[in-house]
C-alpha cells in the first residue's frame, strides 16, 4: 500500500482525484496528517466514514510507538525508543535549550559507516527511514511532550546522506506551508562525508545547515577514525563544504570529536585552525561518548577548554557543545543496543 504520510499535497491530491474524490480532499487529509499529526484514518472527524473507510483500504498510515522513555534528572532531556511498523527501534532525543525546543532523529536503523567511537554503526546499517518514519519522530515527540518543536537536527543513528531521496522528501514536508512549515533554517543535516552527496544537497537549495563530522585535521587520522576518509580526501570533502556554502550563503558547521590522546593534543588543534582558516565556519568541539565496545576516552576538561583557546586564538568561531542527558545512555546507539540485549534475553 502507499505510505500516505510520505506524500506531498500535490502528489495525495493527485492520488484522491483518481480515486474519484474532489480536489479540496487533497489539502483537507494533508492537514490531518502534517498539521494535526493524526495517528488513524478514524481522527479525521470531518471526513466521511465512507472516505475513511477508501483510505484505510487504500493506504497506509504510518505510525511510531514509543516503547520507551528516559528523562535525564540533570536537565529534562528526554531519549525516545520508537518501534517502527516492521518491529525495528530507532532512537531519538528531545532537549531544552534557552532559544527553545530540538529533537534529533534518525535517518537509518543502524549505520554502514563505520565511524570507530560511534555505537550506531557496530551492528551494521539494517535499512534507511521513510519519510513518514523520520516525520513521525517529530509529531510523536511533540504529542508525548505537549511541546512545540523549534528546530531539528538530523544526527541520530544513521547517515543522512545515505538515505539521500528520502531526507529530501522529509525536509520538504516538514517545511512545507501546509504542514508543520518548520523554517529550512531551523534544520541541520550532519554527514560524515559523503561527498556527491553534499553536492546535490547544495544544489537544492533548501537553505538547511550542513554540519560535517570531521573529527580529525589530517587525513591519517581521520582514516582511522571514519572508514568514509579513505574514500574522500580532506581536501575533496573540504572543496564540497565550500561549495555547498557558496551555493547557499549557509555556514557550515564542523563537528569534531574530542578524544583523549588521538585528536585532542595542542598540536592537533593548531593543525584545525590551518585547516579551517578563512572559512565562515563554525566549529562544535564534542567531548566524545565513551562505549564499552572501544577504548577510545574522554580527555581531562582543561585538555578540551585548551583546545578550544588554540582554535579561538586563530580566530576560529568555536563552542564545546552542551552536553545534555549525560545520565540517560546520551550517545547514539547505545539505548537501542541494549534494548536489543534485553529484548534477546527475554526470548532465550
Amino acid at each position: 500500500m502507499t505510505d500516505i504520510r510520505s506524500l506531498t499535497k500535490d502528489e495525495l491530491t493527485g492520488a484522491l482525484t483518481a480515486l474519484g474524490e474532489e480536489k479540496f480532499r487533497g489539502a483537507q487529509i494533508y492537514g490531518w496528517l502534517h498539521r494535526q499529526m493524526a495517528d488513524s484514518f478514524d481522527e479525521m472527524t470531518n471526513v466521511s466514514l465512507k472516505l475513511r473507510l477508501v483510505l484505510e483500504r487504500q493506504f497506509e498510515l504510518v505510525t511510531l510507538k514509543a516503547v520507551q522513555v528516559l528523562t535525564s534528572q540533570i536537565d529534562g532531556t528526554k531519549k525516545f525508543l520508537f518501534e517502527l511498523p516492521d518491529g525495528n527501534v530507532i532512537e531519538s532525543v528531545w532537549m531544552q535549550y534557552h532559544h527553545g525546543n530540538s529533537v534529533c532523529i534518525s535517518s537509518q536503523v543502524g549505520c554502514r559507516m563505520g565511524c570507530r567511537f560511534c555505537a550506531s554503526t557496530l551492528d551494521g546499517l539494517v535499512r534507511g527511514l521513510t519519510a513518514s518514519e523520520m516525520l513521525e519522530q517529530v509529531y510523536q515527540i511533540r504529542k508525548i511532550t505537549g511541546e512545540r518543536v523549534d528546530s531539528v537536527v538530523v544526527m541520530g543513528t544513521g547517515e543522512p546522506l545515505d538515505n539521500y531521496d528520502n531526507l529530501l522528501r522529509f525536509i520538504r514536508l516538514l517545511t512545507s506551508e501546509k504542514g508543520q512549515h518548520l523554517s529550512g533554517r531551523a534544520i541541520t543535516v550532519s554527514t560524515c562525508g559523503l561527498v556527491p552527496q553534499i553536492y546535490r544537497l547544495a544544489d537544492e537549495k533548501l537553505g538547511i545547515t550542513l554540519a560535517l563530522s570531521l573529527h580529525a585535521s589530517d587525513d591519517e587520522t581521520r582514516k582511522e577514525l571514519m572508514p568514509v576518509a579513505r574514500t574522500y580526501g580532506l581536501a575533496e570533502v573540504l572543496g564540497a563544504c565550500d561549495y555547498y556554502f557558496d551555493r547557499t550563503g549557509r555556514r557550515v558547521s564542523f563537528e569534531y570529536s574530542l578524544i583523549r590522546g588521538v585528536n585532542d593534543r595542542p598540536a592537533a588543534a593548531r593543525a584545525l585552525a590551518m585547516l579551517l582558516g578563512g572559512r565562515n565556519c563554525h566549529v562544535n568541539l564534542i567531548p566524545v561518548n565513551p562505549i564499552k565496545e572501544r577504548d577510545y576516552g574522554r580527555g581531562a576538561w582543561e585538555d578540551i577548554e585548551a583546545f578550544k583557546k588554540v582554535l579561538e586564538k586563530y580566530g576560529i568561531n568555536v563552542t564545546i557543545r552542551r552536553e545534555m542527558g549525560r545520565d540517560i545512555e546520551g550517545a547514539c546507539g547505545q539505548l537501542r543496543r541494549s534494548y536489543g540485549r534485553s529484548r534477546q534475553e527475554r526470548g532465550r
